[in-house]
């Protein structure tokens, strides 16, 4: 493979140096994943966000023995500028990937595939390597170990000292998750091992694990804080490449019998669980500027006994003291705390109600008739323009084969409607582009809709951006069979792109992502041509709450609205006809408020129903142009 040969680029932002880490924070954390890796395989690029930062600052008690070079923003890759750093881009190519977790994990793929036998870097990925895989708009996790923990540090360690009495609520939140019960794959077996040694009375003693260790326990000893000695023994031993070692050697009769919900719940040991992943490689740099920060300050970390159990536990880890060292973190001694009673927890904020778990009773229960009938009495039905060119299409069998969606995995009746699919944004996208516009894809998949558009509109920039790797790269690869010169490809998730774009284009962009879409589109204002999906995953999170629109808002609840989007969900072809037309009219007042609520932005948008309708059950297409 091409990238296995090639250089690749690593860019961090740098903004200043402050005690013994480099900020951003998200720069500290890439640079200790570099030094924990040993990774020595990206051409490392400082990029100052300020105008007075000289050599000498910059290279002074960087990450160990890695070459750091200084390059300004207007120097970057072109592709590059329009990302959020941290950024990876192949030396001389149009392949970017972007943002922290994309990038941090890229690293990890590229130290295993040099080296095989670091298994332990790959196992930083996690189960089924999906550790901060999700995208932080959708996952409340991705979201506080990548945006929410380095930005409340960051915010903590710059306010005046009448600012920073309070503890973080994003740091609250996350004290509170790690004593939250853990679930691990086939954690069935551990729980029962776990009820076996609570019925035995077992208190085995717990060696203090790792290679760098200075403390032992003696012979006799018992590890007195929580988790467990056996959440403790699988943990390390999965660390240090040992087998697992089983409480007791056969599982008595009645624990086999025991039900699951009768079994303990597992403590954590690390911050997605029992397994030290690269969650905890990103959180490591942030909490210990937290924690020194906190002691300078005299705080009295009572109410943070998880967060000092895990910060100590960490520095057990093989290689992680080592790292440190590289990255001139000195690494703090915390004694062992108990948490105070809720009374003495004065010094804490409250955690706020965007930072808690939504508790919204997410099963709805009644059809949508009601829901529809109350926008009626308001005057609201769904509304559908004319398509404004119903026959046009592609002369499909006159292009290359790398430019139809047959070329991929998919039966013949798929590709058709794929094409058709494709025929409806590609005669709306060429009514509106002009010679020189750059065209954004987003959630571009396999590149369906941006490897049409770059081969049909040669005058004008493609960029695809999808979070999936491997789509990403068959998409690429397809590219490259065309011989395109004008397609870029941005591996990230949509919050990491910020550059400025003419039309925006997705094809069946998955629930919230649609209205992600229309937001990039309104910021730049750009024009798109966007075909929404997955009606039912529609759910409130951090920046986008329903409805949309004020006419929706003054009318329906966030549940009422919930239904509709349940409802237009339902749309399959194998439904009664009677079914799917409600279905059909959920998905046009769904779409109707967020053509409504982009209006408000000074938008002329039209909700069309693509041709023909047959093309797929989610056949809806918003067509938006700024006025």
């Amino acid at each position: 493979m091409k990238d296995n040969v090639a250089e690749e680029h690593l860019y961090l932002a740098f903004s200043h140096q402050y005690r013994d880490s480099i900020f951003p924070l998200h720069t500290s954390i890439s640079l200790f994943l570099l030094s924990y890796c040993d990774c020595k395989l990206f051409k490392v690029f400082l990029v100052p966000t300020g105008e007075d930062v000289g050599d000498q600052c910059v290279t002074k008690n960087l990450a160990g023995d890695l070459e750091i070079h200084l390059i300004s923003r207007c120097q970057l890759p072109v592709v590059v500028q329009s990302c959020s750093l941290p950024a990876v881009v192949v030396k001389d190519d149009k392949f970017c990937r972007a943002g922290l977790s994309v990038v941090l994990r890229h690293i990890i793929q590229k130290t295993f595939e040099a080296d095989p036998s670091r298994k332990e870097v790959l196992e930083l990925l996690g189960f089924k390597k999906t550790c901060l895989k999700a995208c932080a708009e959708v996952s409340q996790w991705t979201r506080l170990c990548e945006i929410s923990i380095p930005l409340a540090v960051e915010r903590f360690l710059t306010a005046s000292p009448e600012h920073c009495q309070a503890i973080p609520p994003d740091i609250l939140l996350l004290e509170r998750k790690l004593g939250e019960p853990v679930r691990v794959h086939n954690d069935d077996k551990i729980r029962r091992q776990k009820l076996q040694q609570q019925k035995a009375g077992a208190k085995a003693a717990v060696p203090v694990l790792g290679e760098e260790s200075t403390e032992e326990l003696k012979p006799g000893e018992v590890h007195e804080q929580p988790p467990s000695s056996l959440e403790l023994s699988v943990a390390f031993s999965k660390l240090l490449a040992q087998e697992a070692p089983d409480a007791i050697s056969r599982e008595a009769p009645y624990i086999r019998r025991t039900k699951t919900s009768d079994l303990p719940l597992l403590d954590h040991v690390f911050a997605e669980g029992l397994y030290f992943t690269v969650a905890d490689i990103v959180l490591l740099p942030c909490i210990h500027q937290f924690l020194v920060s906190s002691k300078k300050q005299g705080k009295n970390l009572v109410n943070l006994p998880l967060i000092s159990s895990w910060y100590r536990r960490v520095q057990e880890v093989p290689g992680v003291k080592q790292a440190a060292g590289k990255c001139n973190m000195e690494l703090l001694q915390l004694p062992e705390l108990v948490s105070a009673p809720e009374e003495q927890l004065q010094d804490s904020a409250p955690v706020p109600d965007e930072l808690e778990e939504d508790h919204e009773d997410s099963h709805f229960i009644g059809g949508p008739r009601p829901t529809m009938t109350k926008l009626m009495e308001n005057g609201i039905e769904a509304k559908f323009s004319p398509h404004p060119c119903p026959s046009w299409t592609l002369d499909w069998t006159s292009l290359p084969p790398a430019v139809s969606p047959g070329e991929g995995k998919m039966s013949r009746d798929r590709a058709l409607r794929k094409q058709q699919q494709l025929n409806n944004l590609v005669a709306a996208v060429t009514k509106l582009a002009k010679p020189g516009d750059l065209i954004v894809d987003f959630c571009s998949g396999g590149g369906h809709v941006g490897i049409v558009l770059a081969y049909m509109m040669p005058s004008c920039q493609v960029v695809l951006i999808e979070n999936k790797e491997l789509s990403l790269i068959r998409a690429k690869d397809r590219s490259d069979e065309l011989g395109l010169n004008n397609i870029w490809f941005i591996q990230a998730n949509l919050d990491y792109f910020n550059g400025t774009f003419n039309i925006g284009v997705a094809l069946h962009a998955c629930g919230v992502a649609t209205d992600m879409v229309i937001e990039h589109c309104l910021r730049a204002r750009a024009a798109f041509v966007i075909s929404p999906c997955c009606y039912g995953f529609i759910q409130n999170t951090v920046k986008f709450k329903y409805p949309r629109s004020h006419q929706f808002k003054e009318i329906l609840s966030y549940k009422e609205h919930m239904i509709l989007c349940r409802f237009a969900d339902q749309t399959a072809v194998q439904l009664p006809p009677e079914r799917r037309q409600i279905g059909k009219q959920c998905m046009g007042l769904v779409d109707l408020d967020r053509a409504w609520a982009a209006e408000e932005h000074n938008y002329s948008v039209q909700v069309i129903s693509m041709e023909p309708e047959s093309c797929s059950p989610k056949n809806n297409m918003f067509v938006g142009i700024p006025t």
